[in-house]
């Protein structure tokens, strides 16, 4: 490799944009952001959107994300970043957002003037300047509709990897081609968040990448192809307006002759497709065969590597965005943090020291006392209220203390292996949890993470993971089609840190544990949406 070689990761987050650029040792030598409500303020967003009158409508300027990127790159020219070094280029989006580029666009991106910012030049480029983002729940409607007429939920799962989501951009374009016609009529191209992003690099509509497009309900995620069904029940005409799907690994062409005039990019410095922000942070985690991430922050999320997913009514699955015959599963919970603090509030005079003492006095199983926690209604799965269970499981009004702090901590990973396991995802003996997020740095709660799962878990820096997940998956788009796989491109980063290894005999205490909690959650289920 060149020494001098450089490779960036651009991140299109809700709130930022963010860039990274490592050389070719996988060092972290740039980073830089533009935060959008503070250096943005023009565009007048709370948090990077826009909350419409109905609470469910959700968007953000499209204008805005193209500004940042203008901003970020001037920011790099003004400091010297020498951007004739930089090999190849990639980058994530938001998941679910996407941008509807009017009739006559492409010629105009295809024909961009060095002398004026990105901003300036495209600034009628869009059959709507707003664009509806993975905020937005205003589609209920359409995501019946859709999944009536494949022949039901679990039905269009098997297909596309997840139920019908309100976020998901083929609800999102059927709401727009049924509400607003005119716009769709005017629309020659849909780009999610990502391939629009890839497409001002590219000076050249981007393909959509096969990770981030089986967050839409539209791709088959087995034949990696867009389904006929799914198109022809959102809108007329759709296949044209989205363009092919293509490999996450993809070289799309070279950069656009319009960065190599303004910023001095080199001619042939390649655009490798850019993908989601889940999919990123897989890769920026350096996820391999048989892990598992998780994020334990406001929400918890988990991600998994799977060969064999079994789609299910809860949790997506995506393809995998470093290894094309692979997926990727995704959870997320809403009762993350915030739970586990009020229970710290409540039982540990509001001290994590005490909080971790409770979890070191009690043992692992909890004496076969189970819990429930969702203080807000949960996604995975569908309820709320906090439920608790004795070893016989008769239901009791309250715990100890003590055994209150591990009954939260115990149900919230119990409830994450049983849904992994549900999806497909196997523990096998080369399992590691990489943890995350701000929980991350409490060694007791870690323990019990690993005495649940039985594998050992790590934790690993990951403060701008999908961002440098990009300039990892920039530099493997180089070389994806010699066969090198992306395990082998980023050997030379640093390796997580070893923070707990199960007890032994935890495992018999939580074998019989994990049937019973599974048990109880139906019946928890059973009983709320009985008693409404």
């Amino acid at each position: 490799m060149d020494s001098s070689a450089k490779y960036l990761g651009f991140d299109f987050s809700t709130q930022q944009l963010k860039v990274t650029a490592v050389d070719e040792h996988l060092k972290v030598v740039y980073t830089d952001s533009v935060h959008f409500d503070k250096d943005l303020p023009e565009f007048r967003t709370q948090g990077g959107v826009h909350i419409h009158e109905d609470k469910l409508t959700v968007t953000s300027p499209v204008l805005m994300w193209t500004k940042s990127l203008d901003m970020i790159l001037e920011k790099m020219k003004s400091v010297g970043f020498n951007f004739q070094d930089v090999r190849a280029v990639s980058g994530t989006g938001q998941q679910h957002g996407s941008v509807y580029w009017k009739k006559g666009a492409n010629g105009i991106l295809t024909n961009l003037s060095a002398d004026l910012p990105l901003h300036v030049l495209l600034k009628t480029s869009f059959a709507i300047n707003d664009s509806p983002i993975w905020m937005d729940s205003s589609t209920t409607a359409e995501c019946r509709l859709l999944e009536e007429a494949v022949g039901g939920a679990q039905a269009l799962a098997n297909s596309t990897g997840s139920r019908a989501y309100e976020r998901f951009t083929g609800n999102q374009i059927a709401k727009m081609f049924k509400q607003k016609p005119d716009v769709y009529a005017q629309t020659e191209r849909i780009s999610l968040v990502s391939s629009f992003a890839a497409s001002l690099f590219l000076g050249d509509y981007a393909d959509i990448d096969y990770s981030d497009g089986s967050g839409m309900n539209l791709l088959k995620i087995h034949e990696k192809v867009w389904s006929q069904d799914c198109l022809h029940d959102c809108a007329e005409g759709l296949e044209e307006r989205l363009g092919p799907a293509v490999p996450s690994s993809s070289v799309l062409g070279s950069i656009s002759p319009y960065h190599v005039q303004r910023y001095d990019f080199h001619p042939d410095c390649k655009i490798v497709a850019f993908t989601g922000d889940n999919p990123a942070s897989l890769a920026g985690m350096r996820l391999e065969e048989g892990d598992i991430a998780v994020s334990l922050g406001t929400s918890d999320t988990l991600f998994l590597w799977i060969n064999e997913p079994t789609p299910a009514l809860e949790g997506h699955i995506l393809c995998n965005p470093v290894q094309t015959e692979s997926y990727m599963a995704l959870l997320c919970y809403k009762n993350g943090s915030l739970m586990r603090e009020k229970i710290r509030d409540d039982c540990a005079a509001g001290s994590w020291d005490e909080f971790s003492k409770a979890l070191r006095a009690t043992c692992s199983g909890n004496k076969g006392n189970l819990g429930f926690y969702f203080d807000v209604r949960e996604i995975t799965p569908e309820t709320i209220g906090i439920h608790r269970f004795n070893a016989e499981n008769q239901k009791v009004p309250n715990f100890p203390k003590e055994m209150e702090v591990r009954a939260v901590i115990e149900s919230q990973f119990m409830a994450k292996r049983i849904h992994a396991e549900r999806l497909g995802y196997k523990i096998l003996p080369r399992t590691r949890i990489l943890a995350t997020g701000g929980a991350s740095c409490n060694q007791e709660i870690l323990q019990v993470l690993s005495d649940v799962f039985g594998a050992p878990v790590y934790t690993i820096d990951t403060a701008n993971s999908a961002s440098l997940g990009c300039a990892y998956r920039a530099i493997h788009g180089l070389v994806a089609e010699t066969g090198l796989s992306f395990s082998d491109v980023v050997k030379l980063a640093p390796e997580p840190k070893l923070a707990a290894s199960p007890n032994p005999e935890a495992d018999q205490h939580y074998r019989s544990l994990l049937k019973r909690y599974s048990q109880l959650e139906r019946k928890v289920v059973l009983g709320h949406s009985e008693g409404h």
